[in-house]
C-alpha cells in the first residue's frame, strides 16, 4: 500500500522535481562548454583505462568473491553473524583511508616490499593498472560476496534435500543456475562503482597510461583550467556511468528461485574433511586480506596521532558540517520520495546513481564560478552534492519502513482524522525510526569519506578530512596522512553509530 499524506502529494513531487534539477541541472553547463568539442587521443586513452580497470576490478570481485559466498553460505561457526557484518564495513570505510592501508601493506615502505627486500627480491609497485584493481577488489570484494551469498540464501532448502536423496551434485543443479542469476547484476553493480572511483585512481593511477576519465577531469579543472575540457570528459563519464547504472538495475533485480517452507538449510554436500578444509582457507584468507591491511593501518595511525598537522581539527570540523548538511538533506528528499512512492518516486530517487560527485561537481562549478567565488561554494557545493549520492541508499533503506508504517495505521490514522504533517510526526516517522536512523548514519558516513566536488572547489585551509589526506599523501607525508586516516575513520563510523543508536533506542 502506497503511504498517503492526506489531501495532497505535494511534498513527493516537490522532492522528486528536486532531485531531477540537480542531478539534471547541471548538465545543461556542461553541454554549454563541452558542445562541439571533440576527444583527443588522451581523452580516449582515459576512457579505455577506465572500462578496462572497472572490467578488471569487477570480474576479479565476483570470481573472488564465489569461493567465499559459497564457504559462507555452507558454514555456520562462532562469530560467523560478526563476520557477515564486517563484510559491510568496507562501504562505509571512505576510499581514501582504504588506499592509505593498502599502502601501508603494499607500499614502498610497506610490509610486503620489506619481506621481499629481507628474500633478496626486487620491490613491488602498487602504483598503476594492477594497484587500481587491487584497491577495487580490497573495496569491493566484501560486497560481491554479500550479493551471492543472498543469492545461495534465495535457494530454498527443498532443493538441497531433493539433490541428497536423488544423489545428485549441488554445484550443476542448484548453484551454477543460481550463479547465472545473480552473478551479471552482481558485476553490473561493481563495475559502476569502479567507474567513479576518484580517490583509487588519484593515489594509485595517474600518469599517461593510467587516468581515468574522473582524473583527467580534475586534472583539467585543477592544473590545466581546461573548462570546455573538463565539460566535455564529464559527459561522457556521464553517458558512460548512467548506462553502468541502468544495466546494473536491469540485472540486479530480484529473481525467484522458487518458494520454500523456511527450513533451516542442511548441506550434506560439505560434510568431509577436505571441504571443511577448503572452506577454512577461503574465510581465513579473505578475513586476513581484509583485516591485515586495515589492522596495519589503524596501528600506523594510532602511532602517528603526534604527527598530524594542526589543519587536521578545523578539516575535521568542516567535514561535521558538510556530513550533516548532506545528512538533512538526503534524509528529507528520501522520506517525502518514499511518501510518494510509485513509479515517479523510484526513477528520480534512481537518478543521482547516474552521476559522480566529480561529474556534478563540474557542473556546478561552471554555473557558480561567474558570480561566486569558489572557495566561498566549496562546503554548500560538497554537502549539496554528497546529499544528492547518498539519496539512493537512505530512499532504499525508508522506503519499505514507510510502506510497512503505513500498512500497520494507515486506516486507524485515517479514521482518527490524522493526515498530512500531524499524521507524519505523530504515526509515520516514530515507526519508521529505526530505519530513519540508519539512513541518516548512512548518509552521514557516505558523506564524510567523501572526496569528489570538494576537491574541485577548496583552496588552502578549506580542506576536509579526505582532501587533507589526499594532500598529505600526495607530499608523501604518510605518517601525518595515517593519522588523518584514523581520525576520518572514527568520524565517519562514529556520525554512523550514533545516528543509528538514536534509531534503534526506544521511544521514551
Amino acid at each position: 500500500m502506497r503511504p498517503d499524506w492526506g489531501p495532497s502529494r505535494w511534498p513527493g513531487r516537490l522532492a522528486a522535481g528536486v532531485v531531477g534539477v540537480l542531478a539534471l541541472g547541471p548538465l545543461v553547463p556542461l553541454l554549454l562548454a563541452g558542445v562541439g568539442r571533440g576527444l583527443g587521443a588522451a581523452d580516449a586513452a582515459a576512457l579505455r583505462f577506465t572500462l578496462w580497470q572497472a572490467a578488471l576490478s569487477a570480474g576479479a570481485s565476483c570470481l573472488l568473491a564465489i569461493p567465499l559466498a559459497r564457504a559462507l553460505a555452507r558454514r555456520r561457526f562462532p562469530g560467523r553473524g560478526l563476520l557477515l557484518t564486517l563484510l559491510g564495513a568496507p562501504f562505509l570505510l571512505p576510499a581514501i583511508v582504504a588506499v592509505l592501508a593498502l599502502l601501508a601493506l603494499f607500499g614502498r615502505g610497506g610490509l610486503v616490499n620489506a619481506g621481499l627486500a629481507a628474500l633478496g627480491l626486487g620491490p613491488f609497485s602498487i602504483y598503476g593498472l594492477h594497484g587500481v584493481v587491487l584497491a577495487h577488489v580490497f573495496l569491493n570484494l566484501p560486497l560481491a560476496a554479500r550479493l551471492l551469498l543472498a543469492g545461495w540464501a534465495a535457494i530454498p532448502a527443498e532443493r538441497f534435500r531433493l539433490a541428497a536423496t536423488l544423489g545428485a551434485p549441488v554445484g550443476p543443479l542448484l548453484e551454477w543456475p543460481m550463479l547465472r542469476r545473480t552473478l551479471p547484476g552482481a558485476f553490473a553493480a561493481i563495475f559502476a562503482l569502479c567507474l567513479t572511483s576518484f580517490a583509487v585512481a588519484l593515489i594509485l593511477g595517474g600518469g599517461p597510461r593510467a587516468t581515468t576519465v574522473e582524473l583527467a577531469i580534475y586534472q583539467a579543472i585543477r592544473f590545466e583550467a581546461d573548462f570546455g575540457g573538463a565539460a566535455a570528459l564529464a559527459l561522457l563519464q556521464y553517458a558512460v556511468g548512467g548506462a553502468a547504472a541502468l544495466a546494473a538495475w536491469r540485472l540486479g533485480r530480484g529473481v525467484s528461485l522458487g518458494g520454500g517452507l523456511g527450513r533451516p538449510v542442511e548441506r550434506w554436500d560439505a560434510e568431509g574433511l577436505g571441504a571443511r578444509l577448503v572452506d577454512a582457507l577461503v574465510i581465513g584468507g579473505a578475513v586476513l586480506f581484509l583485516l591485515a591491511p586495515l589492522g596495519l593501518a589503524a596501528w600506523r595511525g594510532v602511532w602517528a596521532l603526534g604527527a598530524m598537522p594542526e589543519a587536521v581539527w578545523g578539516a575535521a570540523g568542516r567535514t561535521l558540517l558538510v556530513a550533516l548538511g548532506a545528512t538533512g538533506l538526503a534524509v528529507t528528499l528520501a522520506v517525502a520520495l518514499g511518501l510518494r512512492g510509485g513509479a515517479l518516486a523510484q526513477g528520480a530517487g534512481a537518478l543521482p546513481l547516474a552521476a559522480s560527485p566529480l561529474v556534478l561537481g563540474t557542473g556546478l562549478l561552471l554555473l557558480v564560478r561567474p558570480h561566486v567565488a569558489l572557495a566561498d561554494a566549496a562546503l554548500p557545493v560538497a554537502a549539496l552534492v554528497d546529499g544528492l549520492l547518498a539519496t539512493p541508499f537512505a530512499l532504499r533503506a525508508l522506503a519499505p519502513a514507510l510502506a510497512e508504517a503505513e500498512a500497520r495505521h494507515g486506516r486507524l490514522a485515517a479514521s482518527l482524522g490524522l493526515g498530512g504533517w500531524r499524521r507524519l510526526l505523530l504515526v509515520t516517522l516514530p515507526l519508521a525510526r529505526p530505519a530513519l536512523g540508519f539512513a541518516a548514519g548512512l548518509s552521514a558516513a557516505l558523506s564524510a569519506g567523501s572526496l569528489g566536488a570538494i576537491a574541485l572547489f577548496a583552496g588552502e585551509g578549506q580542506a576536509t578530512l579526505p582532501l587533507l589526506m589526499a594532500r598529505l599523501m600526495g607530499s608523501y607525508r604518510m605518517e601525518a596522512a595515517a593519522g588523518v586516516g584514523l581520525v576520518t575513520v572514527a568520524l565517519a563510523l562514529g556520525l554512523f553509530a550514533l545516528f543509528d543508536l538514536w534509531g534503534r533506542r526506544a521511544r521514551a
